[in-house]
């Protein structure tokens, strides 16, 4: 049930009549976070500045009103920088410009399948990938995030655009940084710091990406950075500044439609770039969207394969004019529900208020340094990134921080997909080691029964992991709210952390929709550590 005990909130045109307001001011509020987020993100991908508000607005206005989710906001996320990035300097060998438009093709054939994906009832893409893998697969985009940024961040152009390189390259541009756009950058990272520690509600009212962009206009007036000049630093070191450390924007809005090029469709390259647009883009959709639905008061339970079909018609259109992938975005559809978001509207209002910001106010983007965006991708990098998701992993299980940090490492050390691919056998090689068969690897042996009117057993037997449960995962979603679901696992031989994490995580959103769950049988299962949520096999 709701947790604010009240009718859901209406759908439609009947839902903005009642909840404009909320929505109206929420929408504005998130619009205030994802200006300079969409412009950040944009420039770390290879993509001229305004792709990423095209496809914020794309995702605001008509994707708001075709997709099966309630509080989540679609835009550009920093979880697609490094795929795009990828794509683009891949593609374009030497040439941004060109293997911008190659990446805009390669983000327009993505979309059709992710468009096929939903209609085929693909919304459950998330189960086939184990939780360690994805959370590696995360921390690893953060690192790569932060790599790359903090160079942008302190003013300086690392010579290398391999990871590993750019990585040991950071010392150097510390060394070597320029002081005015480094104290910009760093200032903005002090904020955000400042702005995540702080306790008092009335700064946590304002956008802390706002505080950032604002504080570095400020100083951009400061240092005077419209105009090309040599400061001198320490009475000895001179080092140029001018309006290269600025986002750079046409100053007719139109000129930021550009086209796809289809010219490379034949290529390894293209169809590699392709298949990690798809994957990456609605994995991550997938995964916020189900996350947005647990902070929704109203416990409101979103359509995922109308979601991803929505993202992927809402990817097709932006595609097409030059704007960026979008996802279900989780930092602004959190700010969305906690501003007192109610329906979709919301997501529609900020998509309304960045199109009338670009088209009345784009004089304004030009002020904001890139630092300061460095500073927001960077601060991003380390929460994906963060020590604590190590601690946290480690809890669960020391063969979970192995995979986790496999993943990580195979990466960076490679690409994306093949190092997804790494985290997802070194599963596999675990689970073998363990003694769970061949045969139950792609498939999981349950019996589901209403044992009596409104209650309903879920027998496990023998092994229950990541590849083979889907099938469970989607009867379960067909049983009505408000019965009684119990999971037996008397007989089961070996049950992984993702499938243990799923059973928990079913039995707690089932219990606040109104229904009752229990599970049988943990009793008889060792755990491999101390955690709920662990790996565990017969005694």
């Amino acid at each position: 049930m709701p947790s604010s005990q009240t009718a859901l909130p209406l759908k439609g045109l009947d839902g903005l009549k009642q909840h404009w307001r909320a929505d109206l001011t929420s929408g504005f509020l998130v619009f205030l976070i994802a200006l300079p987020l969409c412009l950040g993100i944009s420039l770390a991908s290879g993509f001229p500045p305004m792709s990423g508000i095209i496809t914020a607005v794309i995702g605001g206005i008509l994707v708001s009103r075709i997709s099966g989710s309630y509080v989540t906001i679609n835009g550009p996320a920093a979880g697609l920088i490094v795929v795009i990035l990828s794509a683009v300097q891949s593609l374009g060998a030497g040439d941004g410009m060109a293997g911008f438009r190659y990446t805009l093709a390669a983000i327009v054939i993505a979309s059709v399948f992710q468009i096929l994906m939903g209609l085929f009832k693909a919304g459950k893409l998330n189960a086939y990938f184990p939780a360690s893998v994805v959370h590696g697969m995360l921390a690893a985009i953060g690192v790569i995030i932060m790599a790359k940024q903090i160079h942008t961040m302190v003013g300086v152009k690392p010579a290398s655009k391999d990871i590993i390189e750019t990585i040991l390259e950071i010392p150097h541009s510390l060394m070597n940084l320029n002081p005015e756009i480094a104290l910009i950058g760093f200032a903005g990272l002090a904020i955000l710091i400042a702005w995540s520690l702080t306790k008092n509600k009335t700064l946590k009212m304002i956008p802390a990406p706002l505080v950032v962009v604002a504080v570095g206009m400020v100083l951009e007036r400061y240092f005077d950075l419209d105009h090309e000049h040599v400061v001198t630093f320490m009475s000895k070191e001179e080092y140029s500044v001018g309006p290269k450390f600025l986002v750079a924007i046409p100053d007719n809005v139109l000129s930021s439609i550009y086209f796809p090029d289809f010219g490379k469709i034949w290529t390894m390259e293209f169809w590699s770039a392709v298949v990690s647009i798809c994957l990456v883009g609605s994995l991550e959709t997938l995964l916020s969207a189900t996350a947005v639905d647990k902070l929704d008061p109203y416990k409101r339970e979103s359509n995922l394969n109308k979601d991803l079909s929505a993202v992927g018609v809402g990817n097709l259109l932006a595609a097409s004019i030059g704007g960026l992938p979008m996802i279900a975005e989780i930092v602004r559809s959190s700010a969305n529900v906690n501003n007192g978001a109610k329906t979709s509207w919301a997501n529609f209002f900020h998509g309304c208020f960045l199109a009338l910001f670009v088209l009345f106010f784009p004089w304004l983007i030009h002020q904001i340094p890139l630092a300061s965006l460095a500073a927001l991708l960077v601060f991003t990098g380390f929460r994906l990134a963060s020590p604590k998701e190590f601690a946290k992993t480690m809890v669960i299980g020391t063969e979970q921080l192995a995979i986790f940090t496999i993943t990580i490492l195979a990466v960076l050390a490679t690409d994306l997909l093949i190092g997804v691919l790494i985290g997802i056998l070194v599963k596999i090689i675990i689970h073998l080691f363990r003694g769970v068969p061949l045969k139950n690897l792609l498939k999981m042996s349950y019996e589901l029964h209403e044992t009596n009117p409104g209650t309903y057993q879920i027998k496990i037997h023998g092994s229950a992991i990541f590849a083979n449960f889907i099938g469970l995962k989607s009867q379960l979603a067909d049983i009505d709210p408000g019965q009684h679901v119990i999971f037996d696992v008397n007989d089961a031989t070996y049950i992984d952390h993702t499938v243990m994490e799923f059973i928990q995580q079913f039995k707690q959103d089932y219990t606040d929709r109104g229904g009752r769950c229990s599970i049988e049988g943990l009793d008889v299962l060792s755990a491999y550590s101390g955690h709920t949520l662990a790996a565990r096999r017969r005694r």
